[in-house]
């Protein structure tokens, strides 16, 4: 079984999903992650499947200390999606998440680049599938220009795929040249898919249009399978650090001025991915191994929050923080989850962001890249300030809104408990998480300095946001993203080269007409009943050009033959 991708099991289990029913249904949605979690264990690092392919040797299997990681949390968070999913989802949408998580585990186990290849363009269509089994009115258009950036994205990768592999005549999946336009093209294909810039905005377009539990599968696969691909092929790479810390603001930034409590945490994975980036970018053990576990962490709490505001979504049907308010009087169970899930967004001491995130910034302090620090600690306060209180805060308690909705039901306040209770166990006890990281872990967060001081800067963010808190109400208006540079020139001409192709049509169809109008014309002119073909002859006119035709040929032939 070694030598099967786990993958292939949720893909083969969710195309056949839609032919199940009842019990047998939640049982496949339960129990194919959990299957798929075994067989990736079932994988030995450093083993590797092999599978012969147009004169390459592809290695569809590979097990590596980081791919297992990603495909733990990949196969752990397509569990509890599921059971956050099953009171509600259409069986479209959780038969294309589970070939959505299926791809992503591909990925993580992927040791050529060929197979990298293939899972990843299934995640981008299955993904999109996601999308479009939303009942969200903008669900469609969103999804259509979700599915174009993804194509563009795929498009990159595989010219810088097929440029490598042409280049090197090697198809393995692993650090990628440090010169050459095929490096280029191939980070520029992971990054799309990371949300970097200037295709940031795709994320916050189209999640918030999927429906709650759509949203809490697209949190988790997309943005940290590009952060995987990073991690194993631009490890170091110095122009990731300014593409993070860039991420890390935007997404801050964007995430206070919006209403809308999805696109709120929407623009936090653009933040905290932009966390990310920048470990990969800097490129120590250190720096690597904060990256990698961060994103661990980060798809675990993500979720989490997600659970929370899809739970407020499917209870209330609004999703602008305008529009809510007091829900914690008749939602508590929701309130407390994401409570846990701000705090630990938040690296607030004793949850899981604190222990992971902090290693990046422990890193810039070891590569004495202290513009670099002071960055991330300014970012971790904004984080504090959109994320870790405005979002419960305007969700949960402020001035009441007067809805008094229930708290979900039982799967899916199940599935919120879980993740609530993941992210304080790895903040208590984060020993098993850097057990699996791919670098030793010397690193110790629980110092009296360490501490204390990012108490004192939350605490102080915290106190700036209630100070501030009549700059932060939001009014219903809509945030330009930086996407309006390139798609209201694309829709100009889109809508020109329509105009300009239906111009066309039509002068084709007239001078069709004409052409055929005037060859109609011809053929009755000839044939016709006045015509020289179509009129009658007498019959001994005829018997006379028949005799001088064949006298003629007589005469040639005779003529030849002397």
């Amino acid at each position: 079984m070694t030598s099967v991708p786990p993958g292939l099991i949720l893909i083969a289990g969710g195309m056949l999903l839609p032919l199940l029913r009842g019990r047998v249904r939640a049982l496949a949605v339960l129990g194919l992650p959990l299957a798929t979690l075994a067989l990736v264990w079932a994988v030995p690092v450093g083993a590797s499947s092999t599978l012969p392919f147009l004169g390459w040797e592809l290695a569809p299997v590979h097990g590596t200390v980081t791919g297992r990681l990603f495909a733990t949390i990949f196969s752990i968070t397509a569990f509890a999606a599921g059971l956050f999913a099953l009171p509600r989802a259409r069986p479209l949408e959780l038969a294309a998440a589970l070939v959505y998580a299926g791809g992503a585990v591909g990925v993580t186990l992927a040791g050529d680049v060929v197979t990298l290849f293939v899972f990843w363009e299934l995640m981008a269509v299955a993904s999109t599938t996601v999308i479009w089994a939303s009942d969200q009115p903008g669900a469609w258009s969103a999804s259509m220009r979700y599915l174009l950036i993804h194509l563009l994205g795929g498009m990159l990768l595989m010219a810088g795929l097929a440029a490598h592999v042409a280049g090197t005549g090697s198809v393995a999946f692993q650090a990628f040249p440090t010169e050459g336009i095929a490096r280029w093209l191939i980070l520029a294909g992971f990054l799309v898919n990371a949300g970097a810039p200037p295709f940031s905005a795709w994320i916050a377009d189209a999640y918030p249009e999927a429906s709650p539990s759509g949203m809490v599968f697209l949190s988790a696969f997309t943005t940290k399978a590009a952060v995987y691909a990073l991690l194993v092929g631009f490890p170091g790479t110095g122009v990731l650090v300014p593409i993070g810390l860039y991420m890390v603001f935007y997404g801050i930034i964007y995430a206070l001025l919006e209403n809308d409590m999805r696109r709120i945490l929407a623009y936090s994975i653009v933040n905290q991915v932009g966390f990310m980036v920048t470990g990969i970018g800097i490129g120590t053990e250190m720096a690597l191994n904060g990256a990698a576990s961060h994103a661990f962490a980060h798809i675990i709490y993500k979720a989490l929050l997600l659970m929370s505001a899809g739970s407020v979504l499917h209870a209330t049907g609004r999703r602008k923080c305008t529009e809510l308010g007091g829900l914690f009087r008749s939602m508590p169970a929701t309130t407390v989850c994401g409570a846990v899930g701000a705090l630990a967004i938040s690296s607030f001491p004793f949850t899981s962001g604190f222990v992971s995130k902090s290693m990046v910034s422990q890193a810039a302090v070891d590569e004495h890249a202290m513009v670099v620090w002071f960055l991330l600690a300014a970012a971790s306060a904004g984080v504090f300030l959109h994320a870790g209180i405005k979002f419960p805060w305007f969700v949960f308690f402020q001035r009441d809104s007067g809805l008094r909705p229930p708290d979900p039901p039982a799967p899916m306040r199940a599935a919120m408990w879980l993740f609530a209770a993941l992210s304080v166990a790895i903040g208590l006890v984060p020993g098993p998480l850097y057990a699996l990281l791919p670098h030793a872990v010397t690193y110790e967060p629980y110092t009296v300095p360490h501490v204390v001081a990012y108490l004192q800067l939350l605490l102080f963010a915290g106190l700036a946001f209630f100070v501030m808190l009549p700059l932060m109400r939001r009014t219903e208006t809509i945030a330009l993203d930086l996407d309006w540079i390139y798609r209201r020139p694309l829709a100009v001409l889109a809508r020109d080269m329509a105009q300009r192709i239906d111009r066309s049509r039509r002068a084709a169809e007239r001078t069709g007409q004409i052409a055929w109008a005037r060859l109609a014309s011809g053929l009755f002119q000839a044939y016709g009943p006045g015509g020289a073909l179509g009129r009658t002859r007498p019959t001994g006119t005829m018997l006379l050009w028949v005799v001088l035709l064949l006298g003629a040929f007589v005469i040639l032939h005779f003529s030849q033959s002397g």
